[in-house]
């Protein structure tokens, strides 16, 4: 048994023995609530803990008193953790959670949210506090939404807010063709998205809160925000102005734009590597391929040296991670494979194996990776746990993920 951890290089692996990881078991406490409820809540739990990767989590189902000694089955775990969900008076729905270890209560706290149905978020933020609590590296984006387009048929689409596991979903926005939605800000409470049912392809903000929308520009051909700064003040946009699609950047406040690149062919899904660098998809090797450009310098630097259609990037510090097409198949569908690569060295590391990776996001810490994975007719969204070289899948009930954002 082996697992995977990082060097100070998250390009490089280094092997590790299994057993160092603690073990863990659930005990569920509760009385309110129907048993496939509370089986449902066992189940997203479970899945939370396993995302976590520092335990070695216990797939049974077992129940206790909230305040009884831990069970003979469970005796021999290294952590136990016992929670209650009930439904207060005011109909809100509550978990107590206590962490033991080895038989001793270390650790424990109430959750409350108004509605039973966003009971998923409150899974995460207990892993998340456990993980706080065992003073691992944050996994905050568990907290985070997910934003998606779900082509639901040719030329129709719905927006769609997610938890990471596509457990909750929300639709924001439906009818017509709206796709490529992004994040506006760091709180999520509105986002960027492009509109094609306009005469022009159109990219429209909506403010989640009180569902108003405003046109903010529009181009010919092309029109996608595939990155939004930090500080919500600069979009990264891919236009056609000049018959071929080019990075721009794009002023929030002033609604002024500026080319950034000026190839005659094709430049798309710029994204954000620091305040004066961009990396981006470009044909100007003949193939789509990741390339870097220094915005004060205008030098443009290849980034990738493996791979023949590498079609979708994301950056995160001196790290990106990208898509590779690993086969040439007329027949099938192809491979498409996720590589992470650093600019500080020349190493390169496969993160999938199988299928239609795309679109990989990094999380806001650089921690874990989501994407898009198409699979034997299925859609799913992925996480990919750097630190720990583990993959988990989440599908997709119906229609097809067409992008997303974190």
């Amino acid at each position: 048994m082996i697992t995977f951890v990082f060097a100070n290089d998250a390009t490089i692996e280094v092997i590790k023995k299994a057993d160092v990881v603690p073990s863990i078991a659930v005990e569920d406490a509760s009385t309110d609530y129907s048993d496939t409820f509370r089986l449902r809540f066992f189940k997203a739990l479970n899945a939370d803990l396993n995302v976590l990767s520092i335990f070695n989590v216990d797939r049974h189902y077992r129940v206790n008193d909230l305040y009884d000694d831990v069970l003979v089955d469970n005796k021999d775990m290294d952590y136990v953790l016992r929670y209650k969900i009930s439904e207060d008076d005011g109909g809100a729905f509550s978990v107590q959670m206590l962490l033991f270890h080895h038989g001793e209560n270390i650790f424990s706290k109430n959750y409350r949210v108004s509605k039973q149905n966003i009971y998923m978020f409150v899974s995460h933020a207990m892993a998340y506090d456990i993980n706080e609590f065992m003073d691992q590296p944050s996994v905050a984006w568990m907290k985070r939404k997910v934003i998606f387009a779900r082509l639901i048929a040719p030329m129709k689409s719905e927006i769609v807010i997610s938890d990471y596991t596509l457990t909750y979903q929300h639709a924001v926005l439906k009818g017509g063709f709206n796709i490529f939605p992004k994040w506006a800000n760091q709180k999520q409470d509105a986002i960027y998205y492009t509109d094609l049912d306009a005469k022009k392809p159109t990219l429209k903000y909506l403010n989640i809160k009180n569902g108003q929308i405003k046109s903010i520009i529009s181009s010919d051909g092309m029109m996608v925000c595939s990155d939004v700064s930090s500080d919500g003040k600069r979009l990264l946009l891919t236009m056609a102005n000049n018959g071929q699609p080019d990075i721009y950047s794009f002023d929030v406040d002033t609604h002024k734009y500026k080319r950034l690149t000026t190839y005659r062919g094709i430049d798309v899904n710029g994204q954000f590597m620091s305040k004066n660098k961009i990396a981006f998809i470009s044909s100007r090797l003949g193939y789509p391929n990741v390339f870097s450009k220094r915005l004060d310098t205008n030098e443009v630097e290849q980034m990738v040296y493996y791979g023949k259609s590498n079609v979708s990037c994301s950056a995160h510090g001196n790290y990106i991670v990208y898509s590779a097409r690993e086969s040439s198949n007329a027949f099938s569908q192809n491979t498409f494979n996720l590589h992470l690569i650093s600019t500080q060295t020349d190493y390169i590391r496969r993160l999938t194996a199988s299928g239609v990776n795309e679109f990989p996001k990094f999380s806001k810490d650089g921690d874990a990776i989501i994407f898009i994975k198409n699979y034997k007719n299925q859609s799913a969204i992925g996480i990919i746990r750097l630190n720990y070289n583990k993959n988990y899948l989440f599908p997709l009930k119906y229609g097809k993920v067409q992008s997303m954002d974190w």
